[in-house]
C-alpha cells in the first residue's frame, strides 16, 4: 500500500517535471521567430546607398567652372572667344575693344577667305564708337554679284558679323572649321597656328526650306601672346554660290 502511494507520488512529480520543462522550452524557441523580421529588414537598412548614387553629378558642376578662368589665370581661347560673342550678341563694343590687339586692331573678313589686301582692319581705340560711325565703308565684294560692299559698321555688323543667334544655335570648335562653301578658306594661311588660335562657331541651318545652304559661321581669331589670348580676326563665313 505504501509502495503504491509512493509510485503515485513519483510519476504526479515526474509529470509535473515534464509540465515545466515544457513550459520552460516554449518561450525559448519564441526569439529564434523574432530573429527572422531582423534579417529581412537589412536589406532596407542597405536601400540608403541609391541616395548617395547622384553624387557623382557633382562632377560636372565640378568642372563647370572651367568655362570661366580662375582669378589671375589667363584665359584660353576657347573662355576668351565665350566672352567676344557675348560682347558681340549684345553689341557691346567696350568689352570687344577690350579684347582687341593694341599692335595689330582687329581685322574683318566677311567671307571665310581673309584678303589681307582688301579687308579692314580697325585700331583698338577706334572700336567703342563704331557703332555710332555713319560713314559708308568699303568691306570687299559680295560673292555672286561682285558688287562693292559699301556699308556703315553698324550695317556691316548685322550683315557679316552677328547675323545667326552663334551663342544659342552654334556648334563649337577649336582651330577647326565647317567647310561647306566653295571659297577658299585661307586661315590657317594668315593665321599660322604657331601663333594664332581661332575659334569656330557653326550654324549648320537657320531655315529648314533652304535644306543647308543658309548656314553660317563666325570664327575669332586670337594671337598667342605666351599665355594671353589677344583678338585679332572676326571672319564670317557663309554659303557662296
Amino acid at each position: 500500500m505504501h509502495t503504491v502511494k509512493k509510485t503515485g507520488k513519483l510519476a504526479m512529480a515526474a509529470a509535473a517535471f515534464v509540465l515545466l520543462a515544457a513550459c520552460s522550452n516554449t518561450p525559448a524557441a519564441e526569439p529564434e521567430a523574432t530573429a527572422t523580421p531582423v534579417q529581412t529588414e537589412q536589406p532596407a537598412a542597405g536601400t540608403p546607398a541609391p541616395s548617395q548614387a547622384p553624387e557623382p553629378s557633382a562632377a560636372p558642376s565640378a568642372a563647370s567652372p572651367s568655362a570661366v578662368p580662375d582669378e589671375g589665370t589667363p584665359p584660353t581661347a576657347l573662355e576668351a572667344a565665350s566672352t567676344v560673342m557675348r560682347a558681340l550678341e549684345n553689341g557691346n563694343m567696350d568689352t570687344l575693344a577690350a579684347w582687341v590687339s593694341r599692335d595689330q586692331g582687329v581685322r574683318f573678313s566677311p567671307y571665310g577667305y581673309v584678303d589681307t589686301e582688301n579687308d579692314l582692319v580697325f585700331r583698338k581705340e577706334d572700336i567703342s564708337g563704331l557703332m555710332k560711325d555713319s560713314e559708308q565703308h568699303t568691306w570687299g565684294s559680295f560673292q555672286g554679284s561682285g558688287e562693292p560692299i559699301k556699308l556703315t559698321f553698324a550695317e556691316y555688323f548685322k550683315r557679316f558679323v552677328y547675323d545667326a543667334d552663334f551663342v544659342q544655335d552654334a556648334r563649337i570648335s577649336l582651330n577647326t572649321a565647317e567647310d561647306k562653301g566653295t571659297m577658299i578658306n585661307n586661315i590657317t594661311e594668315v593665321y599660322p597656328a604657331d601663333k594664332y588660335d581661332y575659334v569656330d562657331y557653326h550654324i549648320s541651318s537657320i531655315d529648314p526650306q533652304y535644306q543647308g545652304m543658309d548656314w553660317r559661321s563666325l570664327r575669332l581669331v586670337f594671337e598667342k601672346i605666351g599665355e594671353d589670348r589677344i583678338l585679332v580676326g572676326i571672319v564670317h563665313d557663309e554659303w557662296t554660290p
